[in-house]
C-alpha cells in the first residue's frame, strides 16, 4: 500500500527525504483517481524494498492546505519529488510503465 499523506505529515515525509517520491493527488469522487488507485499500489509494493523511493497518496478533500500550496487544479495530479522538490508534474491516469521510467530517470 501507498503511504498515506496529510497536511501535517507531508514535509516529514516527502520535503525531508533524500530520495525519489511519486505523490497521487487523489479524490474518493474522482473516478480516474479510483483507476490510478490500484496502479499507485502496485507500484509502493513493487518499490518497497527499495530505501530510496516513496509512493504516496493524498487526499485532496481532506488536505486541503498541501493540495493549495501545490495548486491542485485537476485530478489525478502525480507529482515526482526529488530530495523534497517538485521534478515531474503529471494530470490525468498515468500508466504503471510511464510511472515506472519517470521514477527511475531521477534515480
Amino acid at each position: 500500500m501507498a503511504l498515506e499523506l496529510n497536511d501535517q505529515n507531508f514535509d516529514q515525509e516527502i520535503k525531508k527525504f533524500e530520495g525519489v517520491a511519486l505523490v497521487d493527488f487523489w479524490a474518493s469522487w474522482c473516478m480516474p483517481c479510483k483507476m490510478q488507485g490500484p496502479i499507485i499500489d502496485q507500484l509502493a509494493e513493487e518499490l518497497k524494498d527499495k530505501s530510496n523511493i516513496k509512493i504516496a497518496k493524498l487526499n485532496v478533500e481532506e488536505n486541503q492546505l498541501k493540495s493549495q500550496e501545490f495548486e491542485i487544479m485537476s485530478i489525478p495530479a502525480l507529482k515526482i519529488f526529488k530530495n523534497g522538490k517538485v521534478v515531474e508534474d503529471m494530470v490525468g491516469m498515468q500508466s504503471k510503465t510511464v510511472l515506472l521510467e519517470k521514477i527511475n530517470k531521477q534515480l
